[in-house]
């Protein structure tokens, strides 16, 4: 029987992240810098009363050594001076920027909500923390942080900027617009400020003026790398990949902070893999593992990692999903490689999602499949394998979509063979009982991401775009969309009198066995890469992909789909005119209709 391990704290949410063309992560962070030479000339001029005080002395030498960017040095002064006054709440300050400078973060919000109790009309303190606050993904406390700072300093370009970013990040993506618009009339010379712009503007899926924003940025500030960066991520989603690597590579070898570094390495990933060059691409790839690389996730698995080209021969091999579910099953792609270099003496070991295992099981059945599961190691997530009883019998372990380094280093690499799942053959008998009283042919769809908060919008079609499609003949439609879909389906009824089946008895989101049974069970799926679309996929349905132009799992290929050689690629020439390709779609959906009438 397949072992499920606890559940996973995040494994509800698993589904929503599911190897679409993940979004780039936008560079438009904070303006300032936590104890900058103005902010510290201002706490210079604030601290000018305490100067008769014996504290005084520690306090500048503290202001000095974080000038001279020695925060360790300034955490001892800092310390020293609230020894004497605890309540002083310049010390606290000082101790808040200099702990975090040495990235001792959860103190240093500690040290700056002491400092804002003592100094609440220094508008500085709220601006710093708000700053660390979004850093740390706290948007909604550093909201609350800029708009005190914008009190005192209402015209300041730099207050205008952080808010936007906190706004935007909160999907409120008009707001942080009118937020932004007073800022650039008033200091059209501060170039963060277009480039801020030109990521709201990017965030609604408007990649033409977001590069007129981020072009202006440069102009005014010809090295700032994160508008170098943006400006590759809009050329990509312009169809211009080779344009885009060029402005990647002058964005990483200019940026400083290595946190960055690595955000623009693992973008520049995908970039070179939309342009097929998938050996380069996967190296890249790995940029998610490096430890100043903000998302990164932890493995909580003490055994040597596997590296390309290590003998796998009678070895002992645990692999582990990562990213969402989607991705999980997407780069299961390499497992029947992997078992054939293991060989027969060798033993594979799969950690996937809870609601996968049964499904790798049936496909694996020489396979030891359990469940991960994901917690949180402060901020950030950490990923187990709990149901491995003998971790010392595992001789190597590896992410599973590291596999891809050695065993698709090339588009020719990917096999046309039987597909990676199976779906539960009784479910599916079951499933084609159910429609069979159905008119026409049976095709599912799937519209959209299960997450509509951040930048995934921008890769799915609105579903009245749909409407060509639906207004097809000889068509029954199955929804095969989990989340809340009673307003699509209101919409498809009330406006284009067009009946969307809802299979009944099935948990489309949670109870995945069953979903994938149903999905073998139709004529076709059609609908864009969600997790739901993979596993139909995964187990050989016959299936259309509607996606994006600079979508890197395409590897750079037009007319087929490496990953699952029965899919049939749509895509439109340009971002987001979605009318041309739901036509093509349209008229191949007719084709498919009327072909099964003869």
């Amino acid at each position: 029987m397949p072992r499920k391990g606890p559940p996973s704290a995040t494994s509800s949410q698993a589904l929503e992240t599911a190897a679409l063309p993940t979004p780039a992560r936008l560079a438009a962070d904070t303006m300032g810098r936590a104890g900058s030479n103005d902010a510290l000339a201002r706490l210079n001029q604030a601290m000018g009363e305490l100067k008769a005080l014996a504290v005084a002395p520690m306090l500048q030498r503290a202001v000095n050594a974080i000038r001279a960017d020695e925060p360790g040095t300034a955490t001892e002064w800092a310390i020293k001076a609230l020894e004497q006054d605890e309540h002083n709440g310049f010390g606290w300050y000082l101790l808040a920027i200099a702990r975090e400078r040495a990235g001792d973060f959860a103190s240093s919000v500690a040290a700056y909500e002491s400092a804002l109790k003592l100094l609440p009309d220094h508008a500085e303190v709220a601006n710093d923390l708000g700053r660390l606050a979004f850093r740390m993904g706290m948007r909604e406390q550093a909201e609350k942080l800029f708009r005190h700072f914008l009190i005192r300093h209402p015209d300041h370009p730099e207050g205008a900027n952080n808010l936007a970013c906190a706004i935007r990040d909160q999907s409120r993506l008009e707001e942080a617009v009118e937020i932004l618009k007073p800022a650039l009339l008033k200091n059209p010379e501060v170039g963060m400020l277009w480039n801020t712009m030109g990521t709201v503007v990017a965030e609604q899926g408007d990649f033409p003026t977001a590069r007129i924003f981020f072009e202006e940025c440069l102009r005014l500030e010809p090295g700032l790398a994160k508008a170098r960066y943006n400006l590759g991520n809009a050329l990509l989603n312009l169809g211009d990949p080779e344009g885009a690597l060029e402005a990647s590579n002058t964005a990483i070898a200019a940026v400083t902070a290595e946190d960055e570094r690595q955000m623009m390495r693992l973008a520049r990933s995908t970039i070179l893999i939309a342009l097929g060059r998938l050996g380069d691409g996967w190296e890249e790839y790995e940029a998610r593992f490096h430890p100043q690389f903000a998302e990164i996730t932890h493995f909580l698995i003490d055994r040597p990692r596997w590296t390309p080209g290590a003998d796998l021969t009678g070895k002992s091999l645990l692999v582990v999903g990562e990213q969402g579910l989607g991705d999980e099953v997407l780069f299961a792609n390499t497992l029947r490689d992997v078992l054939d270099r293991l060989g027969p003496d060798g033993r594979l070991t799969l950690a996937v999602e809870p609601r996968l295992v049964t499904l790798f099981q049936r496909a694996f059945p020489q396979v030891d499949v359990g469940a991960h599961a994901t917690y949180r190691l402060g901020t950030r997530p950490a990923r187990a394998a709990p149901f491995v009883e003998d971790m010392a019998a595992i001789d190597l372990w590896a992410p599973i979509a590291s596999l891809l380094r050695d065993f698709r280093r090339t588009v020719d690499d990917f096999p046309v063979r039987e597909p990676l799942l199976t779906a539960d053959p009784d479910r599916v008998a079951y499933w084609r009982a159910q429609v069979a009283a159905l008119p026409g042919r049976k095709v599912g769809l799937l519209w959209k991401s299960g997450i509509s908060k951040d930048a995934r919008h921008r890769y799915f079609a609105k579903f009245a775009d749909w409407a060509p499609v639906l207004a097809q003949a000889g068509v029954t439609f199955v929804n095969l969309q989990y989340g809340d879909c009673a307003e699509e389906l209101a919409f498809a009824q009330r406006e284009l009198g067009v009946e969307i089946w809802q299979p009944p008895g099935i948990d489309l989101k949670q109870d995945l066995d069953d979903v994938t049974a149903l999905c073998c069970a139709m004529d076709l799926v059609v609908g864009f890469s969600n997790a739901s679309f993979n596993l139909a996929a995964a187990c050989g349905a016959p299936a259309w992909l509607i996606t994006v132009p600079g979508s890197w799992p395409r590897l750079g290929t037009r007319d087929r789909y490496p990953w699952y050689p029965q899919v049939k690629v749509f895509a439109p020439e340009a971002y987001g005119d979605w009318g041309p390709v739901m036509s093509e779609v349209a008229d191949a959906l007719a084709g498919f209709a009327g072909a099964a009438e003869h």
